[in-house]
């Protein structure tokens, strides 16, 4: 069992965890408001790998994930707030409000991004361990994704670029069982994914995700050999989402009970009874009432930060420079295109309608079979 850390640090640990499960709460709370849009995948019940591995990292490290990193970005310091208004589409948010939920950022504290695409921070990663390689540096990138991502051809294709150019990378798998809606045995044809790298050269080691403890030390003993030795290496960090793939998720892959078996493996409870005879319930108590008024506070401060002008909507879209190349041709319009305007909208949309109607061939007209004219 690893060893217990002292009282200052048990007590930023157990605040992490606690902060991440109110901020997941509460932002899915909001979802259901309307508040939040787009998608919403949340990370109850992976605390512990969240928080077990980004306080072994040190600041000037480069931390990147997928497309469920509210916690990672708070973990990594970003302000609650920060993170709430981007969920809500703010100017306030990390992204401007233009991210959204999958794309979290914060490159002032080293974290280079949530990304939608499955598996598609895994090239991402190596590029950024090459820059400290290029640049002569010590930092080292820790690049998490879930079990589904192994099974992308980046991770092949990142593996074997990682392993023969030695980039200072630890790959960290959150294997929370399953791939969207998939368990992990239908869609992964070896199930220890602590091993899924090594026919590129990548050593790997499956650990216990739900204690913290136990993610601090071995991460801590994995950035030590990309840091010290310059080669990459993978962890596979067991744990479990309580909540569905998404908020869309109706989770009908996997019953109640196995999600209950895994409740009480609850990092967050596991740590306290831990933490007994350095903290009390009294410490307890304080730190889950300062998250919740943490997060009372984001949420407060994401309703009160301003919609992005529309004027805006098609700016930081597109590359803008002197290369030549259909790609990088700056498509925006001079103006709003018609209708982007609120108040014009509708008159815009019967002014197109009526115009369209005008081009209809007689002949056209409900001529579908099971079309009743």
């Amino acid at each position: 069992m690893a060893k217990l850390p002292g009282r200052k640090t048990c007590i930023d640990l157990l605040s992490r965890m606690c902060l991440i499960r109110r901020f997941e709460e509460e932002a899915g709370r909001q979802y259901q408001r309307a508040k939040a849009g787009g998608f919403l995948h949340l990370a109850i019940g992976e605390e512990a790998t969240i928080v077990g591995t980004t306080s072994v990292m040190r600041d000037d490290d480069y931390l990147i994930g997928t497309y469920r990193t509210h916690g990672h970005a708070i973990a990594r310091g970003t302000p609650a707030d920060s993170v709430m208004a981007e969920l809500f589409g703010k100017v306030d948010g990390t992204s401007g409000g233009r991210g959204g939920s999958m794309h979290i950022f914060d490159g002032e504290r080293r974290f280079m991004g949530g990304y939608g695409i499955v598996g598609g921070n895994l090239p991402l990663a190596a590029g950024l361990a090459l820059a400290s390689q290029y640049r002569e540096e010590d930092t080292v990138t820790v690049c998490m994704f879930g079990d589904g991502a192994t099974n992308t051809g980046n991770f092949g294709e990142t593996m074997n670029l990682a392993a023969l150019w030695s980039l200072p990378i630890v790959f960290l798998v959150e294997n929370n069982l399953y791939g969207m809606g998939t368990s992990i045995e239908r869609h992964s044809a070896v199930t220890d994914l602590s091993k899924k790298a090594e026919g590129y050269g990548i050593s790997g080691e499956r650990i216990d995700g739900m204690d913290v403890l136990a993610v601090r030390e071995r991460v801590s003993a994995h950035l030590d050999i990309a840091r010290n030795e310059r080669r990459p290496t993978l962890v596979e960090a067991f744990t479990y989402r309580y909540r569905g793939h998404s908020a869309a998720d109706p989770e009908i892959y996997r019953d109640k009970k196995e999600v209950e078996e895994w409740q009480q493996k609850d990092p967050i409870e596991t740590f306290i009874r831990a933490c007994d005879g350095v903290l009390d319930g009294k410490d307890v108590e304080r730190i889950r009432d300062e998250a919740d008024q943490t997060v009372k506070k984001a949420v407060e401060f994401a309703d009160q930060s301003p919609e992005p002008p529309l004027e805006t909507l098609y700016d930081e879209l597109y590359v803008v420079g002197e290369t030549i190349g259909w790609y990088a041709v700056d498509e925006r319009s001079p103006e709003p295109h018609r209708g982007e305007y609120g108040e014009d909208a509708p008159d815009v949309a019967k002014e197109l309608a009526e115009s369209g109607a005008e081009h209809i061939e007689p002949d056209d007209e409900q001529s579908r079979p099971g079309v009743r004219n």
